[in-house]
């Protein structure tokens, strides 16, 4: 296994460092394929580039792509991606919540070591080419290393935390002390925050290295504030779905919440994933609204202090892999 560096981010195409990130997209999907999203897959490699180019243009430098095992990740295309768009990429390990998974999907019978064992494969070895029970093929990018992935993620529902779902937990805590990765964590509406923290703390997972995804889902700043306090980074990425919140609902909480606290642990995303929302599949807004059309609002509103906390020396500080020399 490779050792990493005090403050190395692992990518699809090698190990970095954080301060080299620049701006830093922290959830998206180039590759998607769920039951739970019909008719809306991520599995055009050229499309997926197309996006992926436009998320450079709009300005960001780094993404973190959030598809974990079964869901149609393709490993080696992003190291095509990351190489023609020059866009750093940060690979997702872990799985899902139950509700994107078929019934009797092969992952559901592996157990907290199996599972576990896999997890750190992805990190420390590098990827398959594609996710199944039997043997492995590695993934390898253009110059033939192993494709590794730099996160671990998981997802619970609303309010609930099923009992497959603290298996994956359990397996995410075990594959966290032997990598040093850092952690994302689904949540359904924003709910179950302090006890999905509590759970993850108890399997020696430290709140400072989770991030709680689309907990701008319930957009209580003071809540986000006590979560920060405790150590988490706050997963904002509710901009765009204006069939539900307008932008300024998303923006009026990070700000009202970096006020009370919360500055140095708010990430910012796009979180778009889906065919019907990509420009390049022929669907709206695209992965360029983020860039384009919200952080300027967050700069004016918030000022480029704030906003270059937000979208880099946050997210920089988060995905760095802990522990390093220790695996």
């Amino acid at each position: 296994m490779t050792t990493a560096g005090a403050t190395t981010v692992r990518t699809v195409l090698g190990d970095v460092d954080a301060a080299t990130l620049g701006r830093v997209d922290y959830h998206e999907h180039l590759f998607q394929v769920s039951p739970l999203l019909p008719g809306d897959d991520l599995d055009d490699e050229a499309a997926s580039a197309a996006e992926a180019g436009l998320l450079v243009k709009s300005g960001f430098d780094a993404m973190v792509d959030a598809t974990p095992i079964g869901l149609g990740r393709r490993p080696a295309a992003l190291t095509r991606i990351s190489t023609a768009a020059d866009l750093s990429v940060v690979a997702t390990t872990g799985l899902h919540r139950d509700a994107h998974y078929a019934p009797g999907h092969w992952s559901a019978a592996l157990s907290v070591d199996e599972l576990a064992a896999r997890f750190v494969r992805d990190i420390a070895d590098g990827m398959p080419e594609s996710d199944d029970p039997g043997p492995a093929v590695p993934a390898v990018g253009p110059a033939g290393a192993p494709v590794r992935a730099g996160l671990l993620k998981a997802g619970v529902d609303y309010w609930s935390i099923s009992r497959r779902g603290r298996v994956v937990l359990e397996a995410i805590g075990r594959a966290h002390a032997l990598t040093g990765a850092p952690v994302m964590i689904h949540l359904e509406h924003g709910s179950a925050t302090f006890e999905v923290l509590e759970l993850l703390g108890g399997l020696g997972v430290p709140a400072d290295a989770v991030a709680l995804a689309h907990v701008d889902r319930n957009p209580d700043p003071g809540l986000h504030a006590e979560l920060a306090a405790a150590g988490a980074y706050l997963g904002y990425d509710g901009v765009a779905r204006t069939k539900s919140w307008p932008d300024s609902v998303v923006l009026d909480c990070l700000l009202a919440a970096a006020a009370q606290g919360a500055a140095a642990r708010i990430l910012l995303g796009g979180d778009v994933a889906r065919r019907t929302r990509y420009v390049s599949y022929g669907g709206l807004p695209g992965l360029g609204y983020l860039g384009e059309r919200f952080v300027p609002r967050l700069v004016r509103a918030g000022g480029s202090e704030l906003a270059d906390r937000v979208l880099m020396a946050n997210p920089a500080r988060w995905l760095t892999l802990r522990s390093p020399g220790a695996w």
